[in-house]
């Protein structure tokens, strides 16, 4: 290669990036390839993607030439994309990119070089997938992308059976701010009686936090867990939950906590008792011994590790056999004899690979289409690769959303950079199962976080539920619960404020209908995210000739748009032709037809 003319470019070629057999290049569906490639903002005019079978490419060079779409662009990079199909599942492919002054590269496995037709027709040039095996593919449950999810913190949701709630419940009142140690006697039976409510909301995926025995209100410091919570219920109830769930078409899913255990846990105690002795003390990561209470009192200098220096949380070694198999048991014994639907994975992030991709082929042997989502805060790829998890909790767009519409602290091309960047972190279909979320029990309310503004939580909300992934909303929400960090986040539902003239249990119930009627447009097209106007933003889905926009307003002034096919609007005002979208709200426009629902004003 020639350096000197190389040099020459205009293009920034350190931009320039491509892995193979990564979110840059994978197997979709149906024998299906998606190549990307990320380049530098508004440095590239196009690019074309030269590729075939690396046999027949000795025999006559590439097969085919397949011009790439600039699928999105954040702050510094531009991404594009070519879905191909291949023949022979073997792929050999080379980019050729051209910039704004018709200059031209040639870039593969052997990085950048000059475009002349002995580099193209160079084998070693080339970027390679040698066989494209099904089996290695990211492979996603279908119905999760299609699925609206209800997070339930058992304890507060609601008292179903008060002969089972804990001494010195308090009284059921949502204006009450909870304290770490108190109860309020929330149970499964509680849940059982407002399934008809929740199949009404439109809920189609419970989320329900830990159900195991422990001693805590919320359960994350599990004693047994094979045994449901005394005060939330027994195995028989816990069965008929998922039965008239599964019978309203609602799927369950439960919560792992996985990465440690309760210290109440006979385990622990075993620990605590005979120390070195003990047949459990390789359960866990115990720095030395004895492990006695006069040690507890610096966090920080715990002779054990725990979770987050919680020493009632010490963490268990899940790269021990007996821990491994132990965990396994737990995680096919609730898929057996009770049919749940899903495994939310707690603390994810800090239990070691071997053990999610041993959990992974355990559950999926016992139920194949079960969903797999680890807690996970972060930028996720290591966990994403098709042997662990299916998704995780989709904190960094939550962040986003939040920054922009609650907080104000982001302005609009800052969010639609964000956004389009995270578009770009997986698989596409590991974003159509991203567990999308704005609040949860580890996070103030976002009725808090909005400073009581429900408008500005209505079209935070809007917005969640036109991303790609599946969105879920933590209980209350539609009810205008409010409460900061935990504990508050934590407070009971507020039942008294259900009836049908409730303006934003209304609002859900078109929010959620809505995205059921435009599910497919928004898990399988291309999406648009721009500014038209200062401080208001354009949302748009296109997908086999149907079309879904929105439009939120920021702006402290009034946006005009036209009244044809609105199919939800918040915050506007009705004028003859137009109608107009006061600052903080947003319209929906969508050309299809909302099932069973009329078109809304609220």
């Amino acid at each position: 290669m020639n350096k000197s003319k190389l040099g020459d470019r205009t293009m920034e070629l350190t931009a320039i990036y491509h892995r193979p057999e990564s979110e840059y290049a994978y197997l979709y569906k149906d024998k299906t390839m998606h190549i990307r490639i990320r380049t530098k903002k508004d440095d590239i005019e196009s690019i074309s993607l030269h590729y075939g079978d690396p046999f027949i490419f000795i025999e006559d060079h590439y097969e085919a030439i397949k011009k790439m779409s600039k699928v999105t662009s954040d702050a510094l990079f531009d991404y594009w994309q070519a879905e191909i199909s291949v023949g022979y599942a073997r792929l050999q492919y080379l980019f050729e990119l051209k910039d704004k002054q018709a200059q031209s590269i040639l870039y593969g496995d052997k990085g950048c070089v000059e475009n002349t037709l002995a580099n193209l027709h160079y084998e070693g040039n080339g970027f390679k997938i040698p066989y494209i095996h099904e089996i290695d593919a990211c492979h996603v449950p279908d119905w999760v992308a299609k699925t609206v999810w209800y997070q339930i913190f058992p304890e507060r949701f609601a008292n179903g059976n008060p002969e089972i709630s804990p001494e010195g419940a308090l009284a059921w009142d949502s204006s009450i701010k909870p304290k770490t140690s108190d109860f309020f006697g929330g149970d499964l039976q509680g849940i059982i009686d407002h399934l008809d409510y929740l199949q009404d909301l439109g809920i189609t995926g419970l989320y329900l936090c830990p159900i195991f025995e422990s001693p805590s209100n919320h359960k994350y410091n599990t004693t047994d867990y094979f045994e449901i919570d005394r005060h939330f219920g027994d195995k028989k109830t816990f069965r008929k939950l998922v039965e008239e769930a599964h019978q309203r078409g609602m799927k369950i899913m439960l919560d792992a906590v996985f990465n440690h255990i309760g210290d109440q846990s006979p385990q622990w105690q075993d620990v605590l008792k005979h120390g070195e002795d003990s047949v459990y003390k390789d359960w866990f990561h115990i720095q030395e011994f004895p492990v006695s209470k006069d040690k507890l009192g610096d966090p920080r200098k715990l002779p054990y590790h725990t979770f987050a220096f919680a020493s009632y949380m010490p963490k268990l070694n899940t790269a021990n056999p007996q821990v491994r198999d132990y965990l396994l048991s737990v995680a096919t014994y609730w898929i057996e004899e009770f049919d749940i639907d899903a495994w939310r994975l707690d603390v994810a992030n800090e239990v070691d690979h071997q053990f999610w991709r041993d959990f992974r082929k355990a559950v999926l042997a016992k139920k194949p289409e079960l969903y797999i989502l680890g807690e996970v805060w972060h930028t996720s790829q290591p966990w994403l690769n098709g042997d662990e998890f299916h998704a995780v909790m989709n904190y960094p767009l939550s962040d986003s959303i939040k920054d922009y519409f609650l907080r104000g602290v982001k302005k609009s091309h800052q969010f639609i950079d964000e956004i389009n960047s995270q578009s770009m972190y997986y698989r596409q279909q590991i974003s159509e199962v991203m567990f999308n979320l704005l609040d949860s029990h580890d996070t103030e309310r976002i009725l808090a976080t909005a400073k009581g503004d429900i408008q500005l939580v209505k079209s935070a909300l809007a917005c969640l539920f036109l991303q790609r992934g599946t969105p879920c909303f933590y209980y209350g929400t539609e009810l205008e619960l409010g409460g900061g960090p935990d504990p508050d986040c934590r407070r009971v539902m507020p039942w008294e404020r259900v009836s049908d003239t409730n303006e934003m249990l209304i609002f859900m119930k078109k929010l959620i209908q809505l995205r059921k009627s435009v599910s497919d447009i928004i898990q399988h097209g291309t999406y648009r995210l721009k500014v038209i106007k200062p401080d208001v933003v354009s949302l748009a889905w296109d997908y086999d000739g149907q079309k879904i926009q929105a439009i939120f307003n920021q702006s402290s002034e009034n946006y005009l748009v036209d009244r044809d096919s609105v199919a939800l609007a918040s915050h506007c005002q009705e004028l003859e032709q137009q109608l107009a979208i006061l600052p903080k709200g947003f319209v929906i426009f969508y050309s299809g037809e909302i099932k069973s629902e009329k078109k809304i004003l609220v």
